[in-house]
């Protein structure tokens, strides 16, 4: 696969948080998006490890941090930072007032115990 396979820079986020913690009322560490559809998952600290779900049922390799100044990149195919790649449309990442975890009000007082490892 080659990164123009993986990546649409044009499609934008699903959303300001992870879209399968907000359905079910969930909470997450991080958030991760994907580089191919714009789908926004949590990490595999947070509770549901929602975006490595999504790679293993879609097989959409290449994530990019979501977090306010962070634009890295993940590929699950080689288990590797990509420190580089193409600016993907905006929001380029969860709203700076959002907390982390978040979102607000949905983060249990223990939420550091809970944190997958």
């Amino acid at each position: 696969m080659t990164s123009e396979t993986v990546i649409d820079p044009t499609v934008p986020p699903s959303g300001t948080g992870c879209v399968e913690c907000d359905a079910a009322g969930g909470w997450w560490f991080h958030l991760r998006r994907c580089a191919a559809c714009g789908h926004v998952g949590c990490c595999d600290s947070s509770p549901g490890q929602h975006a490595t779900g999504h790679y293993r049922d879609t097989g959409h390799p290449v994530v990019q941090s979501f977090e306010p100044g962070e634009d890295w990149f993940w590929d699950y195919t080689t288990d590797e930072v990509r420190a580089v790649g193409p600016d993907l449309a905006p929001p380029g990442s969860r709203p700076e007032d959002q907390p982390s975890p978040g979102p607000a009000g949905r983060v249990p007082a223990d939420w550091a115990a809970t944190l997958r490892r």
